[in-house]
């Protein structure tokens, strides 16, 4: 039986039809974010006009490039003000991570003194988590938490109308006497196919999308890793029905990838899903259809679970280039005990030995600092990385991020001071994945930055060396070389290997020194996209009750 659309067959109230059409502009730092993209696409699918006001926040990221003596001379915030001066919109919409959030509680405050009448909604994962903190600032007037798919156009319909009291979902607001309206937390959306596709014309001014086409197959992940959102993310629903781990079906993700590829040609196309390989059945019919019907090169994430001989071999033969996985750490006790993961070093091992004989690019994901790990699970990494050769290993400083278990349990036990979970909560001095402050004893950080320097650098070299080079021969660097060598280690890895995202990231980041550029000499530079075809990301997409919500289970 056909879908009814999303909006009257999932929600109990539908939005009126013949509300007053609103100006929305929504917030975006860095780069693309897909939650945007998709909130954008469905304020549009109920007739709202929507605009983007955009930081490149050179040279400060908050993610990769950090250089706070240089950020301060490329800081674009007030070109972010003018673009909401000049929009003028009724709603100011912003997604936080707790590394952007106070730049963009910063942004809305300056919205408000512009206009003391826009509404500002904020949400993303760190609102998620302190809902309360978020809402307690004078210049949020709404914070969605978890999944906004239903919340949002509700929130619309509330200010276009200007009737406020009545509850919604995933929602909480200010009333003018201060009161504070709560709706119910629903269980996720199932029925992905019943979304439009993602917004992407709302980014082609910034972003150069066709040099990385990101997207998502799924939502959700299958595990609860003490040092992720998905840990307390999965469990915000009050209602407990339905699957965390959902699929579009392959007709819906092949319909909007074949407009992509005639809009932008894109090089290859990066997936975004946290685990892609969760389900086989879903997998084995995607790969034969994309082989067939797109054919550009793409990327994924998995785990070493949902990884064996014939999910390699299908990606490889419909095209797939990188893989990339999360390692963390190689003491099988200290996961299954502290980070809630529980594959052996065998199934690591086993995931880059097969991705290796079927000409697959391994990308894995590697945390220094975590809370109790002992020291020696660094050279096992070591002894895994010299024999099973990844393309690209990632290093990340291990952070505390609000809402999850790791961060409770550093609370509970004294190692995060009050101080400490104050400043993370409000995202105040926060860098996500190059924060240290929780290690304190600085031979363990020597020591921790010795290997770090050591992984960035294996994958460039030689295959001979990478057996033979130790940890000891970076012990005795100074530490003013420990970022540059593992920066240059990376460039070179990446231009060796032909990363797709680092070439991406790279034009990326160039554009906008040019446009910055551009601007302070007083001459325009065209948008960062070309498009190649005039198509539209809105056509109307029949669907039917897919199997897909039920394909994968849960982890334990």
């Amino acid at each position: 039986m056909a879908a009814k659309p999303y909006f009257w067959a999932w929600a109990s109230n539908p939005v009126p039809a013949d509300m007053r059409k609103l100006k929305v502009t929504f917030v975006g730092l860095g780069t693309e974010q897909l939650g945007v993209s998709q909130l954008s696409a469905i304020a549009k699918q109920h007739g709202h006009q929507v605009g983007l006001a955009f930081s490149a926040s050179l040279f400060h990221d908050r993610f990769n490039l950090e250089f706070p003596t240089i950020s301060p001379f490329f800081d674009d915030t007030s070109e972010t003000i003018a673009a909401i001066r000049e929009q003028r919109p009724d709603v100011l919409a912003f997604s936080a991570l707790t590394s952007t959030y106070q730049w963009m509680l910063e942004v809305a405050a300056k919205a408000k003194e512009m206009d003391p009448n826009v509404r500002t909604v904020f949400g993303g994962v760190h609102p998620s988590a302190v809902p309360e903190r978020v809402l307690a600032r004078p210049q949020v007037d709404f914070v969605v938490i978890g999944e906004g798919d239903d919340a949002f156009p509700r929130i619309l319909s509330m200010v276009a109308e200007g009737t406020y009291g009545d509850p919604i979902f995933n929602t909480r607001y200010k009333m003018a006497d201060g009161r504070v309206v709560a709706g119910m937390q629903k269980g996720f959306l199932q029925h992905l196919d019943s979304l439009p596709f993602y917004d992407k014309p709302l980014w082609e001014d910034h972003v150069r999308i066709g040099d990385l086409y990101l997207t998502m197959a799924s939502r959700g992940c299958p595990y609860r890793c003490t040092f992720c959102f998905n840990n307390f993310f999965a469990k915000l629903p009050e209602e407990k029905s339905g699957k965390y781990v959902r699929l579009r079906s392959v007709d819906h993700m092949i319909a909007e990838l074949k407009i992509a590829k005639r809009r932008y040609r894109p090089h290859i196309i990066d997936f975004q899903d946290d685990v892609f390989t969760t389900s086989k059945k879903w997998l084995k019919e995607f790969t034969e259809v994309y082989k067939r019907e797109i054919g550009t090169p793409y990327n994924i994430l998995t785990h070493p679970r949902y990884f064996d001989a014939e999910v390699a071999t299908w990606l490889k033969e419909s095209g797939c280039q990188w893989v990339q996985m999360g390692v963390q750490s190689l003491d099988e006790d200290f996961k299954k005990d502290n980070l809630m993961r529980y594959e052996k070093s065998d199934h690591v091992s086993s995931a880059l030995q097969l991705m290796h004989t079927h000409g697959l690019h391994a990308k894995v994901d590697h945390m220094f600092g975590l809370p109790n790990e002992p020291v020696e699970a660094q050279e096992l990494a070591r002894e895994l990385y010299s024999t099973h050769h990844p393309k690209r290993i990632q290093t990340f400083w291990t952070c505390y991020l609000p809402g999850t278990a790791m961060m409770k349990e550093a609370e509970a036990n004294g190692s995060l001071s009050k101080e400490q979970a104050e400043k993370i909560n409000e995202g105040e001095d926060f860098y996500f994945f190059r924060n240290t402050d929780n290690i304190t004893d600085p031979k363990l950080m020597a020591r921790y930055q010795a290997y770090e320097v050591l992984f960035r650098v294996m994958p460039a070299l030689p295959e001979s060396w990478k057996a033979k080079v130790q940890v000891r021969h970076f012990e005795r660097l100074p530490h003013f070389l420990i970022r540059p060598l593992s920066l240059l280690a990376d460039i070179l890895s990446g231009f060796k290997q032909r990363n797709p995202e680092f070439s991406a990231y790279a034009w990326h980041n160039l554009y906008h020194l040019w446009k910055f550029t551009g601007r302070k000499l007083g001459f325009k530079v065209g948008k960062a996209s070309q498009v190649f075809e005039d198509v539209t990301f809105d056509v109307p997409m029949p669907t039917v009750e897919p199997e897909t919500t039920a394909l994968v289970q849960d982890a334990a």
